[in-house]
């Protein structure tokens, strides 16, 4: 990675973002799976239509198909009824000229019908049908509308959602052949910290962090190792961080990452790989390294996260996220940015970009505004429940009035 900065050096987001792309290398391990464990894999090669989608010109809508030519100018007609088309029962024969037929939606349109007259629009005495203001082609779908055979559906790196795997199931795949999800190991770093159920005693905490991460990296389709609390000592966690760079494609530690007295994550590092920065300019999550430890092509790449939830959560945001779902096969989008007008004074000072936690509802003018969840804390979990998304404030702004403007991205789509 080209070596370690200056440990006091505070690294732009950018700048870091940057440095994650390039040492993130793509997947090597492909795998079939059911369509119904497909959600949320990464598809691992093109997807190509095996047959048109529809594979025949369909009714679009119940109603009535003729031929466009049985109209008059006002798109009017008195036809004699030939019979009827349900889906899955193709009407045998054509339709003769003057006649249409009774036809639902997704039932093949017969040979010399080409428009389809929505039932609302006719009267039907069982031997003729009016039919009234229809406009020629209308409500039907031709064959390989939706998709034409040997077309790319999907493309390699495709996350495959609900309307993925619809689009999959409609060509008749059973299987999908996915890159293997990446495996992230969990570990904390603390004395103090205990596992939900154990008895807390007179100094200790529960470890929430591992329990946010492993919900986290499970969201970006991770296979998650946790490797439990780890003790403030640097031996015991130079012997932890060996074990997860042997299991893991990438590993997650919180706390230990500071300066302080108990803070080990640095010493361990020392001999174990090349820590690339330390330090952010960003707040929450201003310690935060990233690097590569273990040897060979075991190595694993590791984000040393900071100790408190909030400021965890906006670190594996703004820059674990990207890296995971790049290690599984994808190509993550940037995710979309909403402008709004704050509602609320925000206190900001100039030199890191901040991450501040807010609300948003709908103005009175139908624009956007932003409301802060107040005190904004790093250890105050509380309020991540109750903002909507973060505030995403330039390390050149300064405090913000009521009116002014701001940038928006919600939690909601962020895996």
């Amino acid at each position: 990675m080209g070596g370690s900065l200056d440990a006091r050096a505070e690294l732009s987001v950018d700048t870091a973002q940057r440095l994650v792309r390039a040492a993130v290398q793509a997947p090597s391990r492909r795998e079939r799976v059911a369509l119904r464990a497909a959600l949320g894999r990464v598809l691992a090669q093109d997807l190509l239509v095996s047959n048109d989608i529809p594979p025949f010109d369909t009714a679009a809508m119940d109603g009535y198909a003729c031929a466009a030519a049985e109209l008059d100018a006002g798109g009017n007609a008195d036809l004699r009824l030939a019979g009827s088309a349900l889906a899955g029962h193709r009407h045998v024969g054509s339709v003769p000229p003057g006649c249409c037929l009774r036809i639902m939606t997704g039932a093949p349109l017969p040979a010399g019908c080409d428009t389809v007259v929505p039932h609302e629009q006719c009267i039907d005495d069982g031997v003729r049908v009016m039919l009234r203001g229809a406009r020629p082609g209308a409500h039907c779908r031709k064959r390989g509308e939706d998709l034409a055979c040997g077309a790319v559906a999907l493309g390699a790196g495709s996350r495959l959602g609900a309307a993925e795997l619809g689009l999959a199931a409609a060509m008749g795949c059973r299987e999908l052949r996915v890159w293997r999800r990446p495996r992230v190991a969990l570990l904390s770093s603390g004395d103090e910290l205990r596992a939900p159920g154990q008895a807390l005693g007179d100094d200790g905490i529960y470890d929430s962090n591992r329990e946010i991460l492993a919900a986290l990296a499970t969201r970006c389709g991770a296979e998650v190792v946790d490797l439990g609390c780890v003790p403030d000592r640097v031996d015991a966690l130079r012997d932890a961080l060996l074990q997860a760079s042997a299991d893991a494609d990438l590993v997650l530690t919180s706390g230990g990452v500071g300066g302080g007295d108990a803070d080990h994550l640095r010493a361990a590092c020392a001999d174990l790989g090349d820590v690339a920065f330390w330090q952010l300019a960003m707040r929450p999550g201003r310690p935060l390294a990233f690097g590569r430890i273990g040897q060979g092509p075991r190595a694993a790449l590791l984000f040393g996260l900071p100790g408190n939830p909030v400021a965890l959560m906006v670190a594996f945001y703004v820059m674990v996220r990207d890296a995971l779902l790049r290690l599984g096969g994808a190509q993550p989008r940037e995710l979309p940015r909403l402008r709004a007008l704050a509602q609320t004074p925000l206190r900001k000072r100039a030199g890191r970009v901040e991450f501040q936690r807010a609300r948003i509802a709908r103005l009175a003018n139908g624009g956007w505004g932003a409301w802060s969840t107040g005190a904004q804390g790093s250890a105050q979990l509380r309020s991540m429940i109750d903002a909507d998304g973060l505030l995403v404030l330039p390390a050149a702004q300064g405090d913000l009035r009521i009116g002014d403007p701001v940038e928006f991205i919600a939690f909601e789509g962020l895996a």
